[in-house]
């Protein structure tokens, strides 16, 4: 695993972090909200392809986009009114999605500098999320630890503690073109999710 300098922001150092194993496959992760910049695998003619959907600096991340590659929380999705109602308390969320709260508010967990530990092809990235913060309760310690392995597996393991009772759905938000950076659209692929059941939504993607 290598670490480079992507940069600073308020006074404090973001690094980008490159895991790649034997096979060649490269993963470029950053601690400015665990962004996932870059996954480099072979595709069907073994040449090497960039299929997540990045930026190439900081700057650009900092400004507004989807959510490319980035931890998602608190709260993944959407939450109604931007309100939750637990153990006969309602919390107000900020509501950053016309009347809505959306993946943790103006500030969630994609727009923090994550602390950070490494080994071998591991990557360790940890936040401590404080009581109130965008409306939440509880002081919420997260871990997201990012491992590449030589069987060519990526996985993303998910670890949080709260000291009060609190509501948590973390998430990955990267997007591929498995055909790789700069192919086009990806309108002809075809998905498949074996899942039994799926939830709808209404008008404002709120599921119901």
């Amino acid at each position: 695993m290598s670490k480079t300098n992507f940069g600073s922001l308020n006074n404090k150092e973001v690094y980008l972090f490159t895991l790649k194993n034997g096979h060649g496959t490269e993963i470029k992760i950053t601690n400015y909200g665990g962004i996932i910049t870059s996954i480099k695998v072979q595709d069907k003619n073994y040449n090497f392809t960039d299929i997540a959907l990045g930026f190439d600096t900081l700057d650009d991340y900092l400004n507004e986009h989807p959510y490319f590659g980035a931890v998602i929380g608190r709260y993944g999705n959407r939450i109604a009114g931007a309100e939750f109602e637990l153990n006969g308390k309602t919390y107000k969320l900020f509501a950053n999605n016309g009347k809505n709260h959306l993946h943790g508010g103006k500030k969630g967990l994609d727009k923090v500098i994550w602390d950070y530990e490494t080994s071998d092809n591991t990557l360790k990235l940890s936040y401590l999320s404080p009581d109130g913060e965008e409306g939440y309760p509880g002081n919420l310690k997260i871990s997201v630890i990012y491992t590449l392995t030589e069987n060519n597996e990526f996985k993303i393991n998910y670890e949080a503690v709260s000291d009060a009772d609190t509501v948590l759905n973390l998430t990955n938000h990267s997007y591929c073109n498995l055909d790789g950076e700069g192919s086009g659209t990806i309108l002809y692929h075809k998905l498949t999710l074996n899942a039994d059941y799926f939830i709808p939504t209404d008008s404002e993607s709120i599921p119901t």
